[in-house]
């Protein structure tokens, strides 16, 4: 997958596009994204504040599609839990940051090398424009080897 036609497509992405989500980074070797939440008035709740489920949506999917695309696909990436800690009201422009080290994705293809899952938390703070933490967000992603991918799989071996 192309990381700038993945941004450009997300950024299009009605539950993105309506919400005031926008993708402002994708890197070209998916280990980092950066997404922004604009106020919108129908994105804020009752008390004038950012909507907690936009605030998790803008995080929700960035994870998953960094490790996946770094992985390449060998790999089944799935989200598996998913957690949100509100630390105070955002409002304004709101922002995170995701960036996937090359040692975890080294971590996550030693613990997968034979066939089995890996389950791996990964976390990220929203912050307002002063750079102050909005929520805290935890996302647990499920990672396996695809049976045809593992070296050493008699299976493979054939032939």
């Amino acid at each position: 997958m192309n990381a700038r036609l993945l941004r450009h497509g997300l950024n299009w992405w009605p539950p993105f596009l309506f919400a005031g989500i926008h993708v402002t980074a994708l890197a070209a070797d998916f280990r980092h994204a950066r997404v922004e939440l604009r106020m919108r008035p129908w994105n804020r709740n009752y008390v004038g504040s950012h909507f907690g489920g936009s605030l998790f949506a803008m995080t929700d999917p960035f994870w998953m599609l960094l490790a996946l695309n770094a992985l390449g696909p060998e790999y089944y990436v799935w989200d598996k839990e998913g957690a949100i800690e509100f630390v105070k009201p955002g409002r304004g422009v709101v922002r995170a940051d995701f960036d996937l080290a090359p040692h975890v994705l080294d971590e996550i293809r030693q613990a997968t090398a034979g066939g089995g899952k890996c389950l791996r938390w990964f976390s990220s703070d929203v912050v307002d424009d002063r750079g102050e933490v909005v929520a805290r967000i935890r996302k647990q992603l499920y990672v396996r080897r695809k049976p045809e991918h593992r070296p050493g799989d008699p299976d493979n071996d054939a032939g």
